[in-house]
């Protein structure tokens, strides 16, 4: 995926070097020359540029992004302008940083759905989640295997574990699933809630919107989520 970070601080140098070595192509963006220096050699293309300034978006090709992260820290203003341009120049998933409760409100009204509040080392575990395309939550067991949370694909809908032969053609055990069930609570809205099916067998159904609970080898999980 093209991916581009704006802000090479600590968890946006992180989160840009791990993406990189998941094969990503990134393109680092920062307002000090320092910081783009520090990473030219590093991931595939750096830029020293003003992020709330509009005409310079004209050196990064936002367009053909997949996903634009502002990874900006300590100056809100211009996270919330660094995002209201890019909401207008693409069309690209934008993943938004936050430094205050105050500040989630803006993002928030601003449409943005993805929306973080890191530490540096939650950079490796976003890098996973953004590049995972199907996993939802992940748990490291050891340093090669994890219990994953993935979405079933479409074409497992109304087709028994047995037919699908998850541990033969993936590699992965199925632990349980998440059921998407829609309930009306006591103000009379509707609401989408998640029901842990419990122990699953061969018989057990794959219905649409399913997380399957597997558990396996993290290269085994990887690849099951790269599948489109």
């Amino acid at each position: 995926m093209k991916i581009i970070i704006i802000g090479l601080g600590n968890f946006g140098s992180s989160l840009a070097v791990y993406l990189t070595e998941m094969g990503n192509e990134v393109i680092g963006v920062d307002n000090k020359m320092e910081k783009v220096d520090r990473l030219k050699d590093t991931i595939a293309h750096t830029v020293c540029m003003d992020a709330t300034n509009e005409m310079a978006y004209e050196a990064v090709p936002v367009k053909n992004a997949d996903i634009a992260v502002i990874a900006i820290g300590e100056n809100e203003g211009a996270t919330i302008i660094a995002t209201a341009i890019l909401k207008k120049l693409t069309d690209a998933k934008i993943i938004s940083r936050s430094l205050s409760p105050i500040h989630d409100t803006v993002l928030h009204a601003m449409g943005i759905k993805t929306i973080v509040h890191p530490e540096q080392e939650f950079a490796e575990a976003l890098a996973k989640k953004i590049n995972l395309k199907s996993m939802i939550n992940n748990f490291e067991l050891d340093p090669n295997h994890s219990v994953s949370e993935i979405q079933a694909l479409s074409e497992f809908e109304g087709k028994t574990l047995q037919e699908i032969d998850f541990r033969n053609e993936y590699n992965l055990n199925i632990i349980t699933i998440i059921r998407k069930e829609t309930k009306t609570s006591f103000f009379g809205t509707r609401q989408s809630l998640g029901k842990v099916l419990g122990a699953v067998n061969k018989d057990t159904v794959v219905q649409a919107n399913d997380i399957l609970v597997v558990f396996g080898a993290n290269k085994d999980i990887a690849k099951f989520c790269s599948i489109e």
